[in-house]
């Protein structure tokens, strides 16, 4: 039996206190996390795109495991280049939701499975974060687990889905080393996309947009602080700012 990093146990304990601070609709019972040592869910969010107004429903991983240098750090995809859209991007592993899927717990388990080979048993989820709705009327949830064997998992890329797989620092999303800004504009609201410049070896990616959006999010949760640049998120996303970090 492997023997649990402290740094992680404690990471996870901290994270199984997060209350998302709003949910698709305010209604319905919001999905709960899994107790310890466990994926099962007890309740799911009974809260359906159709009735929050959203067109479709999506779930990412963010799988945290500690690196060689006691680092906090994430698996990161880049996407096919065959594919019809968002290819050669850079992605958290994830996908739509699927009639069979319980809740958004399981469709992030079942794409990250897909994707790039990762036992859903590895993973101790424990948290579920606000939705992320894009501009296409996507609502994007991203379920944040601990993998405390690393060594356990082996990637096995889909290659009709998945070019590349690395991990990053969780940490670098909180910096502004490697990071700069494109300012937008949506029916008269400025916000920025942030990009962040991130090389392994000769591999160099780009993480930016969405998954750079989400992953300041998860880094500010984690660390309890918020990003040295301003992060002015899009509105249509929805959500927090970095002044309403809570304190956990």
């Amino acid at each position: 039996m492997v023997q649990k990093s402290q740094k992680l146990l404690s990471l996870a304990q901290q994270l199984r206190l997060y209350k998302p601070q709003y949910s698709l609709t305010e209604e319905h019972p919001q999905q709960r996390v899994p107790k310890e040592g466990t994926n099962s869910v007890s309740q799911s969010l009974n809260s359906t795109a159709e009735s929050a107004g959203i067109n479709n429903r999506a779930a990412v991983l963010v799988c945290i495991f500690e690196g060689n240098d006691s680092d906090l750090r994430v698996f990161l995809t880049k996407r096919s280049s065959s594919l019809s859209s968002h290819s050669g991007e850079v992605a958290l592993p994830g996908g739509k939701r699927e009639d069979g899927d319980a809740d958004d717990i399981e469709t992030a388990l079942r794409e990250a499975q897909e994707e790039i080979g990762l036992d859903p048993a590895l993973v101790d989820v424990v948290a579920v974060l606000e939705p992320f709705v894009t501009l296409s009327g996507i609502a994007v949830v991203p379920v944040v687990g601990i993998l405390f064997d690393k060594k356990a998992f082996v990637p096995s890329p889909n290659a009709n889905e998945v070019e590349a797989i690395f991990d990053v620092p969780v940490e670098m999303f909180l910096k502004d080393e490697n990071h700069r800004t494109e300012k937008k504009q949506w029916l008269g609201y400025k916000y920025s996309l942030h990009y962040f410049d991130y090389q392994t070896g000769s591999q160099r990616f780009v993480i930016w947009a969405l998954t750079a959006g989400i992953m300041i999010r998860v880094a500010s949760i984690v660390y309890q602080r918020p990003p040295t640049f301003l992060e002015q998120r899009p509105p249509f996303w929805g959500g927090v700012s970095q002044r309403d970090i809570p304190k956990l």
